[in-house]
């Protein structure tokens, strides 16, 4: 009843989804395609067994490299297929494997766009990363005994309480997940209420992703070029963060500051808060250098997180100061950067308080107070190295996970033979 309502009121709003897609993206070379992916029609076909990984976004498709690797590695007979549900999350994709993975959009979640995808690729084994349910698609995987995995799966108590206001339609599809994978206990937890069966807690996926080393040595040279100018990163600010952290900071005493909105089609208005403040910008994305005479250094690209984590000497973490939840603290333990941050970290509170905990980071109240702690960290060496050191061992200590998905996986696709040796 409740899978047949959804289905009725998803072909009800389809047209407008449709025209909001086309006006998005109307000016985008070979947005044609996607159109036909989007209602399950493919033309990139596998000769070979597929396995399917999809993940959402940017950030998931990053996060599931080094599963995919694993993957590959266990099962080199099959390809391994990666779905997007947005143009960032295929770029980043194809950007971390490009031609080593096939890339398509997922399709939408109604009965023949499904069933024309799984027609098409014929998955032995799905994988979703992170807690993205589409009822529609689970209740196809299960009709074509294609066996689920739900996998680095981190569950907030808002999303919880989100999901469990629709509980006849997602308690049957959480059911559905042969396996679920969760990074802590407590997202664990919350799946078992919303109806999940086997959950694993599995830890965190991100711990096991290197930062890209080229851009890891390209940033540290670029921190070098500076002769003992130090880096403030402003990392993934949300709008409405950027004015209030750019204030803060008020007049110039010499640091570098690293702006990277988390969403690239905010740059132009972020350059423009910071003219408009009388800060001289430069843009990576213009090859412009920051040298003395620029304050803020803008980063308008794509994927290159390590770059700017690597160059700078402490990092305030956006999308702490407004309601937005938080963000992702890997990269700067990985890099090894002091990290503050805001008061909202309800999305990312599992990781949030282990790695306070650590020493890795300090948290504040809000943006002056966090500018005037990144300030403190800028002047005591001795501070940002007992920091930096708590970050490097709290990840290497979290590192594994993607060991024990690979183990979920294996229980549910044997290796042949033939694919072991």
């Amino acid at each position: 009843m409740a899978l047949g309502l959804y289905t009725l009121l998803l072909r009800l709003g389809l047209p407008f989804v449709a025209l909001r897609q086309w006006w998005r993206h109307r000016g985008e070379v070979g947005r044609h395609a996607d159109w036909k992916e989007i209602f399950g029609r493919y033309s990139e076909r596998s000769l070979r067994s597929v396995i399917w990984l999809h993940a959402a976004s940017a950030g998931g498709a990053r996060a599931a490299v080094p599963l995919i690797r694993a993957l590959q590695k266990q099962y080199p007979d099959h390809d391994v297929l990666v779905t997007s549900s947005s143009v960032a999350g295929r770029n980043a994709m194809r950007q971390a494997c490009g031609e080593e993975v096939l890339s398509a959009y997922l399709p939408y979640d109604l009965p023949g766009a499904t069933r024309r995808f799984l027609a098409h690729f014929r998955p032995r084994l799905g994988i979703v990363v992170g807690v993205e349910v589409w009822p529609v698609l689970l209740a196809a995987c299960r009709l074509h005994g294609v066996q689920m995995v739900l996998a680095n799966a981190r569950l907030s108590r808002e999303l919880a309480r989100g999901y469990a206001r629709f509980g006849s339609l997602s308690r049957p599809a959480f059911a559905i997940f042969a396996a679920c994978c969760a990074q802590d206990r407590a997202s664990a937890r919350r799946l078992r209420q919303l109806g999940a069966r086997r959950v694993i807690v599995t830890g965190n996926v991100s711990f096991d992703a290197p930062s890209d080393p080229s851009k890891v040595e390209e940033g540290r040279a670029l921190m070098a070029a500076l002769r003992g100018r130090q880096a403030l990163l402003l990392a993934g600010t949300c709008q409405g963060e950027e004015e209030l952290l750019l204030d803060a900071l008020g007049q110039e005493d010499g640091t570098l500051i690293v702006v990277v909105p988390r969403d690239p089609e905010r740059c132009d208005a972020v350059a423009a808060l910071a003219a408009a403040r009388g800060m001289n910008v430069a843009r990576r994305s213009r090859g412009e250098a920051p040298h003395i005479g620029r304050r803020v250094f803008l980063g308008d690209t794509t994927g290159e997180m390590p770059f700017y984590y690597a160059m700078s000497t402490v990092a305030v973490i956006g999308g702490t100061f407004t309601r937005n939840g938080g963000r992702d603290l890997i990269e700067a333990c990985a890099t090894g950067v002091p990290a503050v941050i805001g008061p909202q970290m309800s999305q990312f509170a599992g990781l949030a308080h282990p790695v306070l905990a650590a020493g890795a980071a300090i948290r504040v109240a809000d943006s002056r107070e966090a500018i005037r702690a990144a300030r403190k960290l800028l002047e005591i060496r001795e501070w940002r190295e007992r920091m930096a050191l708590a970050g490097l061992k709290f990840g290497a200590a979290h590192q594994g996970a993607t060991v024990r998905h690979l183990d979920v996986c294996r229980r549910l696709l044997p290796a042949t033979s033939a694919e072991i040796r």
